[in-house]
């Protein structure tokens, strides 16, 4: 992926990012009727903020983003704007002031070569969750990129 414009001419990066967020109290408030829209509206943030987007997927109480980071962004900023304007955007819309997301987020970075796995995986997040929880979810992701865990408290960073 290469970025190039006048504040950073020449420079060429490569950085693919896994980012995942839940509703508040995992509540299933994203509905089938909206989710659609509710994509659209994060692709637009991201590629509003010049972030590649290669995928979005989730089911009713969580959402997962795979992303071409632009490298003037960092990840923490990027999450709080999506995370931000998606909730005054479903307030506005949809539920009038009774959605929020969860503090904190899982974001886990990706080689190119495995872009289409994860790709295939975001897609595919509700036939995935027939069988997984959100919580078997994250430990396994956990797991997978080398995250030292306590199963007590792993998702304390996506708690209220």
């Amino acid at each position: 992926m290469r970025h190039n414009n006048n504040t950073m001419a020449n420079t060429y990066t490569q950085i693919y990012m896994h980012i995942v967020f839940a509703v508040s109290r995992r509540e299933a408030l994203i509905s089938d009727d909206w989710v659609d829209e509710l994509y659209k509206y994060l692709a637009g943030a991201c590629q509003n903020r010049k972030h590649f987007v290669h995928a979005i997927g989730g089911t009713a109480d969580h959402v997962h983003l795979l992303i071409g980071m632009h490298p003037a962004e960092s990840v923490a900023s990027l999450v709080k704007e999506l995370k931000g304007q998606s909730t005054r955007w479903i307030n506005e819309k949809f539920l009038h002031g009774d959605f929020s997301w969860q503090t904190g987020y899982g974001a886990f970075s990706y080689s190119r070569s495995l872009v289409p796995t994860v790709q295939t995986y975001i897609q595919n997040q509700r036939e995935h969750h027939r069988r997984v929880t959100f919580q078997e979810e994250m430990a396994d992701i956990f797991r997978k990129a080398g995250i030292d865990y306590n199963p007590e408290y792993m998702m304390r960073g996506f708690a209220d």
